[in-house]
């Protein structure tokens, strides 16, 4: 008699963790200033100023990146899909030291905009391996990973009074209303903010008569 099949274990999915300013900065600075870091450092820039997924982010070629216009070309987005993405002023800074770099080690538009040293894609599970070990150095008790920096864009996309339109295109997200659901969950200001808002005095509800 053979044993009954058994169902796989659902993935476990843990909550998302939005990093403030201070600690991208800190993720950032503890990169250090070897090629593989300044690398790095473009990366973490990319990501967190754009919203890219990180497939997204390491499929990209120089030639998908506009200073001029601030934006940055997606061709191979989730499903297939391309779109055209901003980036501000101090992402791209932060990504031009690399694009020196990548030009002084010789290489060119036919290879990817964030390459090994030998010209080669960088995997994503060389990135999921590397953040984690990077906010140990910085200090980070949140748990750090490609996606968190998409969750803190669109969370202070939000928190800045963006329209949630503008953030749906920005994300690539296909239906609005996954837009809502994505920001509900990581950036919930609307409920935080009225519960902030109710007034209690501890002080005087500490003074109760007695009987």
């Amino acid at each position: 008699m053979t044993s009954p099949s058994r169902r796989p274990k659902p993935r476990r999915r843990l909550p998302p963790e939005v990093l403030s300013p201070d600690e991208v900065a800190a993720l950032i600075a503890a990169a250090g200033d070897s090629y593989t870091q300044v690398r790095t450092r473009a990366l973490i820039a990319v990501l967190y100023r754009s919203g890219l997924r990180i497939a997204e982010a390491l499929a990209l070629y120089p030639k998908d990146v506009d200073p001029e216009r601030s934006s940055i070309r997606v061709l191979r987005g989730k499903g297939g899909k391309s779109r055209t993405v901003g980036i501000d002023a101090g992402g791209l800074a932060m990504l031009t030291p690399w694009l020196e770099r990548r030009a002084r080690m010789g290489f060119n538009g036919v290879h990817p905009l964030f390459c090994s040293a030998w010209g080669q894609p960088l995997t994503t599970g060389y990135i999921r391996r590397m953040l984690p070990a990077l906010a140990r150095r910085a200090g980070i008790a949140k748990r750090v990973h490609a996606h968190g920096l998409r969750h803190t864009h669109a969370a202070e996309l939000r928190e800045e009074g963006v329209d949630i339109g503008v953030i749906s295109k920005q994300l690539g997200h296909t239906d609005i209303s996954t837009t809502a659901r994505y920001l509900d969950h990581i950036a919930p200001w609307a409920v935080v903010e009225t519960v902030r808002a109710r007034h209690w005095n501890p002080v005087a509800s500490a003074i109760i008569p007695s009987a």
